[in-house]
């Protein structure tokens, strides 16, 4: 494959938005399926965020595979549940979508602190990361385990090598959160509409 790792979801993010600008709900979920290689190349370091993700990922998309018209819009997913009254339920897809979306946070505050500062190691990219985004929401023991997993981080140097492919790594990362920030800050903007944006894992 010619390009980096991140050339798929570059490519995916074209067609996320309908004519009417509304999130489509496979185009989105298929652009985070395409970020789920670039997870695996940072190894045991991300089995949580890449399990958190896939689970995700796959509980939204069951769902919208049931009614591809009614959910063609990310939005209609959430809309559904919070009529129902089921919105805040554990296995609701508005919970989905928010784990989704803030795991998906945490990734872009990392490809950003990997551009933006050459200077910092793997781990180090990774905890300021998750400081800024998953941690305030994350109970003490989603915390510590995360913590530990970042220790496994690899060394950022090969890190870089494996997901450059044949293409510029670092114009596709920036092209990459500078595209695919405002569909996240779209999603918390449309959860907090309902107070849904605040939830805290158990």
């Amino acid at each position: 494959m010619e390009g980096t790792v991140f050339a798929p979801a570059l490519e995916g993010m074209k067609y996320v938005k309908s004519e009417q600008g509304e999130i489509l709900s496979k185009p989105f979920l298929d652009v985070c399926k395409h970020i789920l290689p670039v997870i695996e190349k940072f190894g045991a370091a991300m089995t949580l965020v890449k399990s958190d993700i896939g689970g995700n990922i796959s509980r939204l998309e069951s769902k919208y595979s049931s009614n591809p018209t009614k959910f063609n819009c990310l939005y209609s997913l959430v809309q559904v549940e919070v009529e129902t009254k089921t919105a805040k339920s554990s296995s609701s897809c508005t919970n989905g979508l928010l784990w989704l979306t803030r795991a998906m946070d945490f990734l872009v505050a990392l490809f950003r602190n990997l551009i933006e500062h050459a200077d910092w190691s793997m781990s180090q990219a990774c905890t300021d990361s998750y400081n800024k985004t998953l941690k305030k929401w994350h109970g003490w023991l989603a915390s510590s385990s995360f913590t530990v997993a970042m220790k496994l981080a690899p060394d950022r140097k090969k890190f870089m090598e494996v997901i450059q492919g044949g293409g510029d790594i670092n114009a596709d990362i920036e092209q990459f959160c500078i595209t695919f920030s405002p569909f996240l800050e779209e999603n918390h903007k449309f959860l907090a509409r309902f107070g849904l944006d605040d939830m805290k894992a158990s």
